[in-house]
């Protein structure tokens, strides 16, 4: 496994957030967790990214510990979070900038792939959310480490742009494979992108179940219509409602 957490617990003050966390992330794999709004989500993605450190537990990055410890992940939070007196290509070079000499040239490539090439010299103002939020994500891929920790990266898209920008997330997952620890609150988003999925309760947040995705990739829009897709929504759906009416 690339990521490995064991009991982690984290405390501020007299609120628990996190209890007994256990949970991974293997290679080229994609993992989504699901929880109520307030269930320390992100706070967990803090504590992966060494921002804040747990009371207890354990966070293992290939085998060695780096609780506490910053710049061993990528991260792209919910708002594209994007310097507005940067160019699109100064922002897309920007992690790899901190880390060392950035690549302007594969920068260039990669903004050619998503299909802003001819926005590399505009300025974030000039762009849709949508296309702010790809340059969010090549900023995270080019910083080149092997996990990428998405917080809710489309929750303030529209229905239509979420869609969108979820089967071109998978279109450059499946070219790329890094290995994705997604959070969202959308069931559908997480059957639709993932390979397996970690339920949360609410606060203090635990773990209260493990699924396994069982649809093949590459995934296009039409396994949302099936009815596969459907009864595992719904019997997700009846799990979180019950875990929250407790």
């Amino acid at each position: 496994m690339l990521l490995n957490i064991k009991e982690l617990n984290k405390t501020f003050g007299d609120l628990h957030v996190l209890k007994d966390i256990n949970l991974s992330v293997g290679k080229n794999e994609f993992v989504a967790i699901l929880g109520p709004s307030g269930s320390g989500k992100s706070t967990l993605f803090q504590l992966i990214g060494g921002n804040q450190t747990p009371n207890q537990g354990e966070i293992l990055l290939n085998g060695e510990s780096i609780n506490g410890k910053t710049g061993f992940i990528s991260y792209m939070p919910q708002q594209s979070s994007l310097f507005p007196w940067r160019t699109v290509l100064e922002n897309v070079v920007l992690a790899a900038e901190l880390n060392g000499k950035p690549d302007y040239e594969e920068a260039k490539l990669w903004l050619e792939k998503v299909g802003l090439a001819e926005f590399a010299n505009s300025y974030p103002i000039e762009l849709s959310g949508g296309m702010k939020q790809r340059v969010s994500f090549i900023r995270a891929l080019l910083s080149k480490q092997n996990l990428l920790c998405l917080d809710e990266p489309f929750s303030a898209l529209d229905e239509f742009t979420r869609l969108k920008m979820q089967k071109w997330l998978l279109s450059v997952w499946e070219e790329n494979r890094k290995s994705i620890l997604f959070i969202t609150h959308s069931i559908e988003e997480a059957l639709f992108l993932a390979d397996r999925i970690y339920i949360l309760s609410k606060r203090p947040a635990q773990v209260k179940a493990e699924i396994k995705v069982p649809f093949s990739r590459p995934r296009d829009e039409s396994l949302l219509e099936t009815n596969e897709f459907f009864l595992l929504k719904q019997q997700i759906f009846q799990f979180i409602r019950e875990e929250l009416s407790e």
